[in-house]
């Protein structure tokens, strides 16, 4: 199946929905089951929708008011390209944490996400 600008569009709703959530095991459902998930592009990436809900893991505990903003730049075949935006307090500081960042999605026919690349740089302002 070829993704369509709707699907995408729909699945990061649906990401940032998780994000915004806290909830680990909505995101870990976003995924395919032997997908790859790469924080940064020097990292390990996470395998599987176990390694998905093992890094979401920690969100609730040390995130909150998170906001999820998202576009989508492009569509090809089974592939996305998405530029995104998020903010959030850090609950143990209080620090408020500015991201802006970009996805490179691949996509399964079943709709999961079977791998996903993103680059982002940071802003923290102290609480």
């Amino acid at each position: 199946m070829t993704i369509t600008r709707a699907h995408a569009e729909a699945w990061l709703a649906r990401y940032g929905e998780a994000w915004t959530g806290g909830d680990p095991d909505r995101a870990a459902s976003l995924f395919s089951d032997d997908c790859r998930y790469f924080e940064t592009p020097f990292s390990e990436p996470e395998v599987g929708r176990a390694g998905v809900r093992r890094y979401w893991q920690a969100v609730p505990d040390l995130q909150r008011d998170v906001e999820f903003g998202f576009g989508v730049l492009a569509v090809e075949g089974d592939t996305v390209v998405a530029h995104w935006t998020a903010s959030f307090v850090r609950v143990a500081s209080g620090a408020r944490v500015a991201l802006d960042g970009m996805f490179l999605l691949e996509f399964d026919d079943q709709l999961a996400c079977r791998t996903l690349r993103e680059w982002w740089h940071r802003e923290e302002c102290a609480g």
